[in-house]
């Protein structure tokens, strides 16, 4: 039973078996139909995953389960998911609580080992807390966001799961807001346009996702919208203008127009980006669409609402810079139609036909009379930078509207950011009128008349103004002048700023000088011309009717006639034209297309890359495991503890194998050197305590001697008298044995007679003798013979053997001391 067998390993504390037990459960064939008791297995399952953080076995597993129950009961793959990314973020939530590093310092997460970083860590101090922090929460950081982006990945382009998939996606722009993880946030904004991209190349699959239901387009926009806030908040601007595209197709797709507060949401956010990107013209136009919308679709607006919302779209509209500042070197290349491109593609983000400017805004916001909304304190601004006609006082009324914008910084923190604009343009606005009303002016005076800014900033902008804005001013920085209009061949360009006017410069009135000479002329010629020429003036007249009478008809005729040919070659022209717009698209389609696949092979690689690099790390890991415990095992023998007594395991396994080895050779020569060096003394004092007992001993030795010599001669006198006395009693015993003895002699030789064989016996015993004697020789012969054949081919085998022995445990050692240093080398090389 595989769910015995697990809670068996788990209650021994085995987690990886009981995962494998699990794994392959799920992945047998057996188990292909739902079931009431996957699901508490896949939870299970699931949970071990999240323990031992082995996001690669979740996704298989999940991907398992899927397949499973797609069709049976898709609700258990929603709430599997949905406890399986609850279970991932409690555990890194507790990783950040346990740990004191609030934002991770690893620029990406799938890549957070990087050269620069491992340079960095070793040349900057850091502390155990800060080890210690990232390798705990770093792990769960990560397999948080693996987690997200396999979920996502798992739950695309499928209609019943439509809510889960959005839902997952918001969780993962606000886990990449928590953590300030912004090379994921823009990993994760790809991946949501490339799902999207899929769900328009396969919407003929049974479950694919319908854009052009309502509820999917609301899901959607919804969730481009918390990805247009969280870029906002991020402060990635190309990842929000990126999600303002994103929504401006959605917003193509549908069929219906979205809800209203919908739009309005969005013209908010869109005219944020606009600001940070520094296109205050598109901010303008963007706030006035925001106010015709609520115009219209609010009918219980305040009058307070409405004078916030004037105010700031009119200083929004007057902040925009007069003219664009636009280089030398830009007129000159001819940029004109890259930014008209530019401007035109974000007027359609907006909804409009034609890019706006800076005059039809102010045009718009007069003809709709929205200067009747506004605050008392800021009504006057536009016709004080627009209309009326007073360089004097216009710095001072205008220093006392900023002031109060300033002072309403708490009530109304959004009108702060125009302030600046407003200075930039109210002192262009100067310039242009005393540049009519002055030939030359001090700077001091100048200055007098701005007094918001300092003499740099002032000197800046007349700078500016010259380069940019069509303005003849040369500033003399010998006598501290500015002189205005001295150049009179200079012919003013067709998009010159257009502000309050008194009079032209010297340069406009020269150059229709010809002009009005020209008119004074032709009225005097009428005053003075008499008669005759009234009369020729006649003739011609009715001379061109009469001509006009005869060939009217005929001129009409041709003039319908080109009139026809006119038609047809612009039919024709326009038919070239859409037939090379339909190539021109078909060949954006299929480049498109290529880019499409391109981009999905090279987010393939990158999985692959990604997946082949986890392989490798979790190899290395494993390696890193291995050389940890063989260095564990040398460090408890006798040998290895000595060896490495002052060393710590950690930095052990920043050795190299070949200095590992040094050291336990170095201890086994030292212990060497010691043994001799003890055996020495232990025979020097040896030797030193012999001597000087010896020399003590010899005198006793000598008198014990001399005392043990007169002991042995008295000994061996007594013991020489025994043994005489002993040998005359023994003499005396043979010479009576004898005597006994002799009478038994003649018996003996009659015995030995009759008993001995006759010689031909003897011979014929002796014959049977030789003969069995050659014969038992001829068979040990032969015996031997066998047995030193069987004994050579037994003692080779043998040899054999344990050369082929010896061989194999050569090999085994060698390949265990390779593996040694492989590992140890690739545990060095993760460390660095």
């Amino acid at each position: 039973n595989p769910m015995y067998n697990k809670t068996e390993f788990l209650e021994v504390g085995k987690k990886q078996p009981a995962l494998d037990v699990l794994y392959d459960v799920i992945k047998s064939k057996k188990h292909r139909t739902w079931q009431k008791i996957h699901e508490p297995i896949m939870v299970k399952y699931l949970e071990l995953c999240v323990d031992l953080r082995k996001s690669h076995l979740a996704k298989e597993g999940l991907y398992q389960y899927k397949n499973i129950c797609q069709q049976v009961n898709i609700k258990s793959l929603e709430d599997v998911v949905r406890a399986y990314l609850k279970l991932a973020e409690e555990k890194t939530e507790t990783a950040k609580g346990e740990s004191q590093q609030m934002v991770l310092d690893i620029e990406d997460l799938d890549n957070i080992q990087t050269p620069e970083s491992v340079l960095l860590s070793a040349v900057s101090g850091e502390d155990t807390q800060d080890r210690t922090d990232r390798l705990l929460l770093t792990p769960w950081v990560k397999f948080l966001w693996e987690s997200y982006r396999q979920c996502l990945d798992l739950l695309r382009n499928n209609s019943k799961v439509e809510r889960l998939y959005h839902d997952i996606a918001q969780q993962a722009f606000k886990f990449c807001l928590q953590y300030t993880r912004k090379a994921e946030f823009r990993k994760l904004c790809d991946n949501l346009r490339m799902h999207l991209g899929q769900i328009q190349r396969h919407h003929n699959q049974s479950t694919a996702i319908n854009l052009n239901n309502p509820e999917s387009q609301s899901m959607h926009l919804e969730t481009r919208l918390v990805q247009l806030d969280s870029a906002i908040a991020m402060e990635l601007w190309q990842e929000a203008f990126k999600a303002v595209e994103d929504i401006h197709g959605l917003f193509a797709l549908s069929k219906k127009p979205p809800k209203p507060q919908l739009m309005a949401n969005y013209y908010n956010k869109v005219s944020t980006v606009f600001w940070k990107s520094g296109n205050a013209l598109f901010h303008a136009c963007t706030l006035h669409r925001l106010y015709h919308l609520s115009r219209e679709m609010r009918k219980n607006l305040t009058q307070e609402e409405m004078q916030r919302m004037s105010t700031r779209v009119l200083l929004a509209t007057l902040s925009i810079p007069i003219t664009p500042e636009r280089t030398d070197i830009a007129r000159l290349l001819d940029m004109d139609g890259i930014i008209v491109e530019k401007h035109r593609r974000l007027a359609t983000l907006l909804g409009l036909q034609s890019p706006p400017t800076r005059q039809s805004l102010i045009n718009d916001m007069v003809r709709f009379n929205l200067l009747q909304y506004i605050v008392p304190e800021v009504k006057e601004l536009y016709n004080w930078l627009e209309m009326d006609f007073h360089p004097l006082k216009l710095s001072g009324r205008v220093a006392k509207v900023l002031n109060w914008v300033r002072d309403q910084s708490e009530k109304e923190a959004d009108l702060q950011q125009y302030v600046p604009h407003l200075q930039s343009n109210t002192i262009l606005r100067l310039l242009q009128q005393v540049a009519q009303i002055y030939q030359s002016i001090e700077f001091s005076r100048l200055a007098s008349l701005v007094p918001f800014v300092d003499a740099f900033q002032l000197e800046r902008s007349i700078v500016d103004a010259a380069r940019h804005c069509d303005l003849q001013v040369r500033i003399d920085h010998t006598t501290r002048n500015l002189s205005f209009g001295s150049d009179l061949n200079y012919s003013t360009k067709e998009d010159s700023p257009v502000g309050p006017f008194l009079q032209n410069m010297p340069s406009a009135q020269i150059r229709n000088q010809l002009t009005a000479m020209s008119s004074s002329l032709a009225k005097a010629i009428q005053v003075i011309k008499p008669a005759s020429m009234l009369q020729e003036r006649e003739e011609q007249s009715h001379l061109a009717i009469t001509a006009y009478l005869k060939n009217g008809r005929k001129e009409h005729q041709r003039i319908l006639a080109r009139r026809q040919t006119i038609e047809e070659r612009k039919e024709r022209l326009e038919n070239l034209n859409i037939q090379r717009e339909k190539e021109e698209l078909e060949q954006r389609e299929a480049e498109l297309q290529k880019v499409r696949k391109a981009e999905e092979e090279r987010l393939r690689q990158e999985a692959k890359e990604r997946e082949k690099e986890r392989i490798m790390q979790e190899h290395e890991q494993i390696k890193k495991k291995t050389v940890r415990e063989r260095l564990e095992q040398i460090k408890k023998t006798e040998l290895g503890a000595k060896a490495f007594k002052y060393f710590d395991i950690e930095n052990l396994e920043d050795l190299d194998p070949d200095f590992i080895m040094s050291k336990q050779v170095e201890q086994l020569e030292k212990e060497k050197r010691e043994l001799q060096d003890r055996l020495k003394n232990q025979e020097k004092k040896i030797d030193y305590f012999e001597r000087a007992k010896r020399l003590e001993e010899i005198p006793l030795i000598k008198k014990a001697y001399e005392e043990q010599r007169v002991k042995d001669m008295e000994l061996w006198e007594l013991q020489e008298e025994e043994r005489i006395s002993n040998m005359k009693v023994e003499r005396e015993k043979a010479l009576e044995h004898k005597q006994r003895m002799s009478r038994m002699m003649q018996d003996k030789e009659n015995f030995c007679l009759c008993s001995l064989p006759s010689k031909e016996k003897l011979k014929q015993f002796q014959e049977r003798l030789v003969e069995e004697r050659t014969k038992r020789r001829e068979e040990r012969k032969i015996h031997r013979k066998e047995d030193r054949r069987n004994t050579f081919y037994r003692n080779k085998e043998e040899e054999a053997q344990r050369i082929h022995e010896e061989q194999l445990k050569k090999a085994m050692e060698q390949n265990s001391r390779n593996n040694l240093k492989t590992a140890t080398s690739a545990f060095i090389l993760l460390q660095m």
